[in-house]
């Protein structure tokens, strides 16, 4: 739907108190929404873009930093024409279970507790847990909290 030439822009809405922005026609709502996520979206191509060429310039440099410093993770510094580049790579680490399961068996045998040297921690995935039988559901019920995240408010177009 057109709007008048005074409409607000995506960028006008700095200037906004948040109950102007509430105020706004819906529709007019609906178009800065759609306006923000395709904003949204460009910007991150252009940002992913731009470091794709920063590493492409670096990645060498850097590499033979991390090599020189001993490092196959973490961070590590390297200066062109005054400029300092800080290059972080982060290490990640996983740990297969079903071998430290058999630790903290193999420790807590030898009377020691595992505790002592892992961090033991239960999960249960909602989708199994929603699909438990009731009588099953209600002995773990107690040990279950839910919380909820931040609302998301998408608007659409009564004809979409």
């Amino acid at each position: 739907m057109p709007h008048p030439d005074n409409a607000p822009r995506l960028i006008d809405l700095e200037g906004f108190a948040l109950g102007d922005i509430a105020a706004l026609p819906p529709e007019m709502l609906l178009d800065l929404q759609t306006t923000a996520l395709a904003e949204t979206a460009r910007v991150k191509r252009l940002r992913d873009r731009l470091e794709a060429g920063i590493a492409q310039r670096y990645e060498a440099a850097v590499a033979a930093e991390r090599a020189a410093q001993g490092k196959t993770s973490g961070t590590v510094r390297v200066e062109d024409e005054g400029v300092v580049i800080v290059a972080d790579l982060p290490k990640k680490v996983s740990w297969d279970q079903d071998r430290l399961a058999a630790m903290a068996e193999r420790i807590r045998a030898a009377g020691d507790d595992p505790t002592e040297y892992l961090e033991i921690a239960y999960r249960v995935p909602e989708r199994r847990f929603g699909a438990w039988p009731a009588a099953m559901r209600e002995g773990f019920a107690d040990a279950r909290s839910e919380t909820t995240g931040k609302p998301v408010f998408r608007l659409e177009a009564r004809d979409r």
